[in-house]
């Protein structure tokens, strides 16, 4: 496919792949580090992010879960590298928060090569991708999170660089345009997405490794607790570990986020150990039940039992209902909930179920 970029858009390629610059995530230079106060928003978000990326697993054998995704990715790196060659393109996809940009940095860390992050809807021209392309090394990985988010121009330019890493562009405009073919480093694209239904059919072909992330277990959740609680020297008890594993949805995120929230609590109401009371009280100020429900998910369910009589009903009519987006209830609230048992999808609608009734402790309606 051949794209139309500006000559500007050359130069804007080789000027941002030399400074760092363009939509991908690159490190703050030592300078501007120094400049930032310790208490100011920039130094804490950065600490944030740092703490956050500490917890991250580097390697398969500290990777946690996805035991599946781990034999089948790591057969393909040992060959890959036994060929020295580099990896094959690779698509990451399932529910938010069950570690496909950790997975990514773990590829690329076991492949010994460097990781450009990004985002779909970070690439707004194909001037940019043609930026990031053209100054990854051999060998070195692109990951793009929300790959589904990708302009369609930018989109059709990707596909000779992942076939061929050739780059086709064409210059100017009129009778002065000029088309150019450029080579770029053989490299590994990682995509990730929650919608793999969303991308077209010839960018989703071209990846030769397409692998869905599953939800984990709570032992598999329990186990990344206790690491993460390591990490962050914080002392948790055997069974606070398993009963927040219980509520934490069975995503890492949801987990990582939890133990965070209750290790604040520990530190204030308690002498900073996280024992099942501190944990219970804690969740309990947060209104996270039992198996994991927050406000919304209940407000959804009963929406749907005192609205609706326990359903069916049109996903846009609990999008109304409950003033909650339909892309928040399709990606982040429903899928646990049908994980759960707690809602069905039919031909007609959603549908609460026997389990939704006797979670909430509500009587199943009468039918004539």
């Amino acid at each position: 496919m051949i794209e139309r970029i500006s000559d500007s858009m050359v130069d804007e390629a080789g000027t941002n792949g030399a400074n760092g610059g363009g939509a991908s995530r690159v490190a703050e230079s030592p300078a501007k580090a120094k400049q930032a106060s310790p208490v100011s928003p920039q130094a804490i978000e950065s600490e944030d992010s740092e703490l956050e990326n500490s917890l991250r697993p580097k390697d398969f054998s500290n990777y946690i879960g996805q035991e599946r995704l781990k034999r089948n990715l790591g057969l393909a790196i040992d060959a890959a590298r036994k060929r020295s060659e580099p990896l094959d393109h690779v698509l990451l996809y399932g529910p938010p928060g069950l570690g496909k940009t950790t997975m990514a940095n773990v590829i690329a860390n076991e492949m010994g090569a460097q990781i450009r992050i990004t985002s779909g809807p970070a690439i707004e021209r194909a001037g940019d991708l043609a930026s990031m392309l053209t100054n990854l090394g051999e060998g070195d990985v692109l990951f793009i999170d929300e790959i589904h988010r990708l302009n369609r121009s930018v989109e059709e330019v990707l596909y000779s660089a992942m076939e061929d890493f050739k780059l086709d562009i064409i210059l100017g405009k009129g009778p002065s345009a000029r088309s150019l073919r450029l080579d770029v480093p053989k490299f590994t694209l990682i995509g990730a997405t929650t919608r793999t239904g969303a991308l077209a059919a010839p960018l989703r072909d071209r990846f030769g490794i397409i692998h869905r992330l599953e939800f984990y277990t709570h032992d598999e959740i329990r186990q990344i607790i206790e690491r993460a609680a390591d990490i962050l020297g914080a002392s948790i008890q055997p069974q606070a570990a398993l009963t927040l594993a219980e509520r934490s949805r069975l995503t890492p995120r949801i987990a990582n986020r939890l133990l965070k929230r209750v290790r604040d609590y520990a530190d204030v109401n308690g002498d900073g150990i996280i024992d099942t009371v501190i944990s219970s009280k804690a969740l309990e100020l947060l209104e996270v039940d039992a198996i994991g429900l927050d406000p919304a998910d209940r407000m959804i369910l009963e929406a749907i039992i005192e609205s609706y009589n326990g359903g069916p009903v049109g996903i846009e009519t609990i999008a109304a209902l409950t003033a909650e987006e339909r892309s928040t209830i399709e990606d982040f609230i429903e899928p646990y909930l049908m994980q759960m048992g707690l809602i069905e999808r039919t031909p007609r609608g959603r549908k609460v179920t026997r389990k939704a009734y006797a979670h909430l402790g509500k009587a199943e309606p009468v039918l004539h």
